[in-house]
């Protein structure tokens, strides 16, 4: 049997963790859909025990709910966890912000005030998905920039678990133009080697996406 990708050889549940994870991530696995393994295996091409391992993974890291006698589905995240999740992102995100601020290389301001110019020219423009592209490579720079495994990882869990209403708020008219100048402080800041304001502008960034999906459910 084929994997999904041609080669013959069989994927690991690492793998299959990783292309499941994606599919939730970008939607393609919408909110309580059923996982049903036998489904799985024969859509990539994998054994059952490979897919329930990787089924399990994702449940670890909140993805994925088991329920009992009915299986797997992808986990519906509420409103109220949402915006819980986005304020432990703040705190998390502005110690990152933090530590890029204080260990940014030429380089790395270099790569930021690019990204910075191609956001602002998709706002310009109106390109919401380009705009949207800059903003996750900004979050992910700083959040490499700050050489913090721990929050990375912890930060790409809750990242996946609220991921429908990010994409809610990216297709907002407008939300670009709000969202825009708290991006440019943060660049700004971690530029300019200020760690205060480089974790305060993170902070005050994200509770404002906190807001706006507590505004997006009235």
């Amino acid at each position: 049997m084929e994997t999904v990708d041609g080669t013959g050889r069989a994927l690991t549940a690492a793998e299959l963790a990783e292309l499941l994870r994606t599919a939730i991530v970008s939607g393609e696995l919408v909110p309580n859909q059923r996982l049903v393994e036998g489904d799985l295996a024969a859509e990539y091409g994998a054994s059952r025990g490979n897919i329930r391992v990787a089924l399990s993974e994702l449940s670890v890291e909140g993805l994925v709910e088991r329920v009992q006698n009915r299986g797997a589905r992808v986990r519906a995240v509420s409103v109220d966890e949402a915006v819980e999740i986005t304020e432990v992102r703040a705190a998390l995100e502005a110690l990152c912000a933090r530590k890029a601020a204080e260990r940014a290389t030429e380089s790395d301001i270099a790569e930021l005030q690019e990204l910075a110019a191609r956001m602002q020219g998709a706002v310009d423009r109106g390109d919401r998905e380009s705009y949207s592209e800059g903003n996750q490579a900004m979050h992910e720079k700083i959040i490499a920039m700050s050489a913090q495994k721990t929050a990375a990882a912890t930060i790409q869990r809750l990242r996946g678990q609220a991921v429908r209403f990010q994409f809610r708020l990216a297709r907002q008219p407008g939300r670009p133009a709000v969202s825009l100048p708290q991006h440019l402080a943060v660049i700004d800041a971690v530029c300019a080697h200020d760690a205060d304001a480089a974790a305060e502008a993170m902070r005050v960034h994200l509770e404002s996406v906190a807001d706006a999906i507590r505004a997006s459910n009235k």
